[in-house]
């Protein structure tokens, strides 16, 4: 039985401020569309009060930039970076290209080809989220894109440098100095001076989120991502103070953001809620990650780890921690997640910036369905096939009558065709 310690706000409460939301982004993406560079430097101007000569940095303006940047946080950059790769080309490794004769004289394959061009979101704001560079510009590389374009906003006016030599060390082709609804319009739509192109990637705000899905179709995306989620599953052997700043510190990306606890310990459920209420005391993003466990904070009990593991399923978040006795139950066991932490050692943390495993990862529920960001994300496996005369009457005996089964006779016709032409005299 599960027992609710916390509830957060309904959903009916959440999809009201998300019809805001839309109006907004498609009025915007409208305007990109009919007025293309005019639009964009209005919303640039509007949002983030930034209207350059050119949204473009140029190589020498991005060199320059980059050599500003002290040693150290270079360093730091390059080690994400270096294990950022190294996942990925792991990945890239597991994907084969196939081909099998399954009939005498008939081939099929299929091959893994990279999108050609992807636009790469970059957040900025009070935090500028400098790995989103890693996760897709380095990944997309990885992947064999051709051509990988990068967006990011400036910050009060200010260049925000490490972002940039992020995205210069992982290889962007294109930066541009560009934020929110008007940098995923012009990178989808395209604009008399930025080349559109065929898919745009990254986290973002809600506004952000909301322009990905109004133009996924238009372009393909890696994911629909609201506001980040965390997860802690935990039983009688974690500690409060663990659980409480794991999901405080997920819970700073923003007033929105979902945080919950599935625990078999009701004792540790309120020892938890204790210590957030003491942490919040020092935390120095407590405004935000107070209204965050307010508004959508969630703590459940339950009777056993198999009930957690049914809960932790039902909310599919896209992050969750696992802090119990046997954390591998859970690897072996639950199916709908973005990314699993499995025991105390690991956080969230390290999975967004450090790691190598991806940070743009399934919300609101979209664990069910999908996995998050990864090269084959950047890669279409794409079908073919060849076929011998002989084979092609052959097949084309059995295409025709199943075709006709349907009604399709001039599906029916390019069969008998073969059959007639390569048939045997």
């Amino acid at each position: 039985m599960v027992k609710v310690i916390k509830a957060g706000k309904s959903q009916e409460e959440v999809a009201a401020n998300d019809t805001k939301v839309s109006e907004i982004v498609s009025g915007a993406l409208q305007d990109i569309e009919t007025r293309g560079d005019q639009a964009v430097r209005e919303l640039s101007e509007k949002f983030d009060k930034w209207t350059p000569e050119s949204f473009r940095l140029s190589e020498s303006e991005i060199k320059e930039i980059v050599a500003q940047v002290p040693d150290s946080v270079i360093e730091d950059i390059k080690f994400a970076q270096t294990n950022i790769k190294a996942f990925a080309e792991a990945q890239l490794a597991s994907l084969h290209d196939v081909e099998v004769e399954n009939i005498p004289g008939v081939v099929l394959g299929h091959k893994n080809i990279p999108v050609n061009s992807v636009g790469c979101y970059i957040p900025g704001g009070r935090y500028p989220m400098v790995a989103s560079a890693h996760m897709s510009v380095l990944t997309a590389k990885v992947a064999g894109v051709k051509r990988v374009i990068a967006c990011t906003p400036p910050i009060n006016g200010e260049i925000p440098k490490a972002t940039i030599a992020a995205m210069y060390l992982a290889g962007a082709d294109e930066i541009y100095l560009l934020g929110g609804i008007q940098a995923m319009g012009a990178m989808a739509i395209g604009t008399e001076t930025i080349e559109s192109v065929d898919m745009i990637v990254g986290p973002g705000n809600a506004f952000v989120a909301e322009a990905k899905r109004q133009l996924y179709g238009r372009v393909g995306i890696d994911l629909f991502a609201g506001p980040t989620e965390t997860l802690v599953v935990a039983d009688h052997t974690a500690d409060a103070e663990m659980i409480a700043i794991d999901l405080l510190g997920q819970g700073e990306h923003g007033p929105t953001s979902p945080g919950a606890l599935i625990t078999t310990s009701e004792e540790l459920a309120y020892e938890t809620i204790k210590e957030i209420v003491r942490q919040l005391e020092t935390l120095p993003t407590a405004d935000v990650a107070s209204v965050s466990w307010e508004d959508y904070g969630q703590i459940l009990v339950v009777d056993s780890i198999e009930e957690a593991r049914i809960e932790a399923d039902r909310l599919a978040f896209e992050h969750v921690e696992i802090l119990t006795e046997n954390p591998d139950y859970f690897l072996e066991h639950m199916t709908n997640y973005g990314c699993l932490f499995l025991g105390p050692e690991t956080n969230v943390a390290y999975g967004d910036k450090v790691i190598g495993t991806n940070h743009t990862l399934p919300t609101k529920g979209a664990a069910r369905y999908t996995g998050g960001l990864w090269v084959g994300k950047f890669i279409k496996t794409v079908t073919y096939q060849k076929v011998t005369p002989e084979a092609s009457a052959y097949i084309g005996e059995y295409a025709a009558r199943l075709c006709l089964l349907e009604n399709f006779e001039g599906h029916a016709r390019q069969a008998q065709l073969r059959v007639d032409r390569y048939g045997k005299k």
